[in-house]
């Protein structure tokens, strides 16, 4: 299965822009999107929305998400991943970092794996 993307509401809009500029087949979504949750969900909602929908995480939330992972991870639920945003990297890295992933995995690849992106 291919991988889905959701961005998180503290990521720019224009990141979403930028990665389906290098690949319109990519199935990414924001929080605040139709179907997705709306912005200013809570972390611990989004977590589930993530589970269900099974769409990797892209955030840059080190603030409060560490704690709501620890709490959704004793639940276990599957997690379809989650990137950390490295805090200097930038937009068009990222939009070809993801383009690249999306184009050389499967979403079953990354179940319950947390990891920095940029690589």
């Amino acid at each position: 299965m291919k991988i889905k993307f959701l961005l998180d509401e503290n990521l720019s809009p224009r990141l979403k822009i930028a990665v389906l500029r290098l690949n319109s087949d990519i199935d990414i979504l924001r929080v605040g999107d139709e179907n997705t949750p709306k912005l200013g969900t809570l972390d611990p909602d989004v977590l589930i929305y993530l589970g269900t929908s099974q769409r990797l995480l892209i955030t840059d939330n080190r603030t409060s998400m560490p704690e709501h992972l620890k709490e959704y991870g004793q639940t276990n639920q599957k997690m379809w991943g989650l990137l950390w945003v490295h805090p200097i990297t930038t937009m068009g890295k990222l939009a070809e970092e993801l383009t690249l992933i999306w184009e050389t995995s499967e979403a079953e690849e990354w179940i319950n794996v947390i990891d920095w992106i940029p690589f």
